[in-house]
């Protein structure tokens, strides 16, 4: 008997006739055919008709073109904001200086060169001699006192002194002088210049003016610099500025200045025209016949740095100094702001001198002056110390510690003395508002290197030390 099965057409029998099989001769069923493998896709990028017809409609050129646009626009503005900021903001540039006002002075007497092997050799000679030495110091111009004589009123200006040399000898002088970048200055202090017999007399006086006026541009002829006078001289008068002033002018010219300067030996304060002489020479310290101690030498400092100065004033030791004292006021002279006038001999440190080093203070002086724009024309700010602001329990006898700032732009040097005989601290606050730290830059013992905490000096008995102090935001 023949069984009959009805079968789903979803399921079959796989027959090798193909891919469908006959039932009965009348139906057919699909064969079980397994799910066709994904192919695997390469990426292959687009070719440029491809590229071309994704991105080349005109909305998306127009969108391509406004976006460089606008890049280029926000960086034109973005770059001419930067330089408006620079322009407009505030800088601080090197001011032009006079040839006085960049150069250190140097005051010698002719007759202090004495050369006792060789009588043939006369002073001015021995001064051509000493220019290379000049100018290694870094002087920039020379003062020649005692260049005429005194034992005569008035004195022939047009004649030098004939037991320091010749005319000849000056010439060479003037020449080598050039030739090595020291200029000459004769200094006509104490001479007097107008007799003073003459008194009231008009024409005696006159006559005495046009002849200092003639003697005035002898010199000037020859190649001199300037001319220094007193201010208690006859000859120190308005009028008689004016009249020189008016010399120098017609002898100057944008490279070869000629100048006027006027030492002021009373200590009352003076007012000069500043259109007149361009330097005032203030003593640091009062004439004496004696030695000042370190207090005296400490008042008179800081009464000299509470005075309000000219526009560009010029500095010299003066009175007498203890020897102990000296390098101090050496380190004093050359960080005041102004001209500084250095005697024969100040520029020889007697301590350093035994360690065969006796110059080492001075260059290293001259050499930061040169070099640091605040301690050659920036502000000076003096800072008061109060005895009662110490850690070292200063009496009441003993003498304060003194202390200024030289400021240009963010640059500030602090410039402390301790001109007593006992030993300072510090105390942290004693100036808050100053920098913590700082550096070494120069010491009178050349003994002080490398960083340092201002809440860890301790200072040393007649020592001065230069600090160039760091922003607060650079200190340790």
């Amino acid at each position: 008997m023949t069984l009959k099965v009805e079968v789903d057409p979803g399921y079959g029998s796989a027959s090798a006739r193909g891919p469908f099989t006959e039932l009965d001769g009348s139906e057919t069923v699909p064969l079980l055919i397994p799910e066709d493998q994904h192919q695997q896709y390469t990426w292959k990028p687009l070719s440029k008709e491809e590229l071309l017809k994704c991105a080349g409609g005109p909305e998306w050129r127009k969108f391509r073109s406004r976006l460089v646009l606008c890049f280029w626009i926000g960086w034109l503005i973005m770059l001419g904001t930067a330089i408006a900021i620079i322009i407009q903001s505030p800088r601080i540039e090197s001011p032009s200086l006079h040839w006085w006002q960049r150069d250190v002075f140097y005051c010698l007497q002719p007759a202090l060169f004495m050369d006792a092997d060789s009588d043939e050799v006369s002073h001015i000679s021995r001064v051509s001699e000493r220019l290379p030495y000049l100018k290694s110091l870094g002087v920039g111009a020379m003062i020649l006192e005692g260049f005429f004589r005194h034992d005569s009123s008035p004195p022939n200006l047009t004649e030098i002194d004939q037991s320091l040399g010749t005319l000849p000898q000056f010439t060479r002088l003037i020449t080598e002088s050039r030739k090595a970048g020291v200029r000459v200055m004769l200094d006509l202090c104490e001479l007097d210049l107008f007799e003073q017999e003459s008194g009231n007399d008009t024409e005696v006086w006159s006559g005495a003016s046009e002849y200092i006026q003639y003697s005035l541009r002898y010199w000037l002829e020859y190649g001199v610099s300037g001319f220094g006078i007193c201010d208690t001289d006859a000859a120190f008068s308005a009028e008689t500025l004016m009249e020189w002033n008016m010399l120098m002018q017609e002898f100057s010219s944008q490279d070869d200045e000629r100048i006027l300067m006027v030492r002021q030996t009373k200590m009352s304060n003076i007012t000069v025209n500043g259109s007149l002489v361009e330097l005032v020479t203030k003593s640091l310290i009062p004439p004496s016949h004696h030695p000042l101690s370190p207090a005296e030498v400490a008042e008179a400092m800081e009464a000299n740095l509470q005075t309000p100065q000219g526009l560009w004033p010029s500095w010299t030791v003066g009175g007498g100094v203890p020897w102990e004292l000296q390098r101090a006021i050496l380190v004093l002279i050359m960080t005041l702001p102004g001209t500084p006038v250095i005697k024969y001999g100040d520029e020889v440190n007697p301590i350093q001198e035994q360690l065969n080093q006796p110059l080492a203070l001075f260059h290293s002086l001259i050499q930061s002056r040169a070099r640091e724009e605040a301690l050659h024309f920036g502000r000076f700010t003096f800072l008061p110390f109060n005895s009662s602001m110490s850690s070292s329990g200063l009496n009441s006898t003993a003498t304060p510690p003194l202390a200024f700032l030289r400021s240009w732009g963010c640059v500030h040097f602090l410039v402390l003395f301790n001109l007593g005989s006992e030993p300072h601290t510090l105390d942290p606050d004693w100036a808050p508002s100053l920098p913590e730290a700082g550096v070494f830059l120069t010491s009178t013992g050349l003994d002080r290197f490398g960083p340092v905490s201002l809440r860890s000096i301790k200072m040393q008995p007649h020592e001065a030390i230069v600090i160039k102090l760091f922003e607060s935001d650079n200190s340790s």
